[in-house]
């Protein structure tokens, strides 16, 4: 568990300066540089439904950064799917539990773009004003303030990005290229086959694919606008897409294997399980790969044994968060400015700025209305604007 603050240093603070300069929830103490003397989380106590279970508090302000570690301010942070499965209790990592203000609470968020307010002593590469992001998971990015480990963040490479697709880069973007990378040595020329082809991943897939050269297959689930969602696919990069049922037609399957001929389908990236992306592997050449980074179907997936027998299929499972585990912080700084020189489109979005609220309560609501939204189907991204 990790304190933001002590109490009884503001208290001594505050005993120290006349009540006129005793802060409210957007003020600073004279002579502190501008910091922040309250700020705002998004938290939660127990396990359930998003829309009942989290809510906004206020915290004091955060101490000076040890010598290894960064005051951060948090500019916009995205709830993502995996987020709301975190506050359900059904993912595997577990929130960041911090003590706010004497309340022991998780604080949400996984992801985010933050600004370098002030650096430890001991910090090499980083200066104020630098925008950063975390390397490592649920470190609780829906809030507005947090010291963090200088070896924790990643500096973006500066003025090469947007702020949404710089809150956005570490997860969907990130785990795009990597399994791009990774697994096989992709040509230009070469096709690669994704379900979820409309999924933040998916399209970061066909966009960063489109412009190696690399051809993409994508399948989606069928819906009343298809037409309208193709389009947007295929102004994105995709070289075809198609539905999950049209994997029933035997004349595609044959179609696809034409197309392909001269250069088997060796990589498969798979974020729905269940059988269709079984039905999918069928069009696999041989010594491929099929890349599984999430089971959106809550299905199993089940192979046949004859596809690891007698075409050599590799199964295999990706998690950016063990990437970034495994990678040096140059290296996770070289990932941010290749992805940045890709210049993706940012995803659809809707910014919730909860920073001029009056109070928790208010704030809360307002929160809890966008949840509600997003249990109903809002299909843009939300980013969580907090100070």
């Amino acid at each position: 568990m990790t304190s933001l603050v002590s109490s009884r240093s503001v208290r001594s603070l505050h005993r120290r300066l006349p009540r006129s300069c005793w802060p409210t929830r957007t003020s600073t103490f004279p002579g502190l540089a501008g910091r922040y003397l309250s700020n705002r989380a998004v938290v939660f106590t127990e396990n359930g439904d998003p829309a009942q279970v989290l809510r906004v508090q206020t915290y004091e302000p955060v101490p000076p950064p040890p010598t290894d570690s960064v005051h951060v301010r948090f500019r916009l942070s995205p709830i993502n799917p995996s987020d709301i499965n975190v506050v359900q209790g059904v993912y595997p990592a577990k929130p960041m539990q911090l003590q706010l203000s004497g309340n022991d609470v998780f604080v949400g968020g996984n992801e985010g773009l933050a600004e370098v307010i002030d650096v430890g002593s001991g910090v090499q590469g980083l200066t104020k004003g630098d925008w950063v992001v975390s390397a490592k998971a649920q470190v609780g990015t829906w809030s507005s303030s947090r010291i963090l480990r200088a070896e924790d963040v990643i500096k973006l490479p500066s003025g090469e990005l947007s702020e949404v697709n710089a809150a956005t880069i570490t997860v969907n973007p990130a785990t795009a290229y990597n399994m791009l990378h990774e697994f096989i040595d992709l040509k230009e020329g070469d096709w690669v086959l994704q379900n979820g082809g409309n999924s933040a991943v998916g399209q970061a897939v066909i966009q960063i694919a489109a412009r190696k050269g690399i051809k993409s297959i994508n399948f989606v689930r069928n819906r009343p606008d298809l037409d309208r969602l193709t389009s947007q696919l295929k102004e994105l990069g995709a070289t075809h897409v198609f539905t999950y049922d049209d994997l029933s037609d035997k004349s595609l399957v044959k179609q696809i294997k034409e197309w392909t001929s001269n250069s088997p389908i060796r990589l498969m990236l798979n974020c729905v399980g269940g059988p269709d992306t079984t039905a999918m592997t069928r069009l696999l050449g041989n010594d491929a790969h099929l890349v599984s980074y999430g089971a959106m179907s809550k299905k199993p997936l089940s192979l046949p044994t004859s596809l690891f027998i007698f075409k050599n299929l590799t199964a295999r499972g990706f998690w950016q968060s063990t990437w970034y585990k495994q990678h040096s912080r140059e290296e996770r700084e070289r990932l941010m400015q290749t992805l940045a020189g890709f210049k993706l489109k940012e995803p659809e979005h809707e910014i919730l700025d909860l920073s001029g609220e009056p109070s928790d309560e208010a704030a809360t609501e307002r929160l809890r209305g966008v949840l509600r939204k997003m249990e109903e189907g809002f299909s843009k991204k939300v980013l969580l604007r907090l100070s």
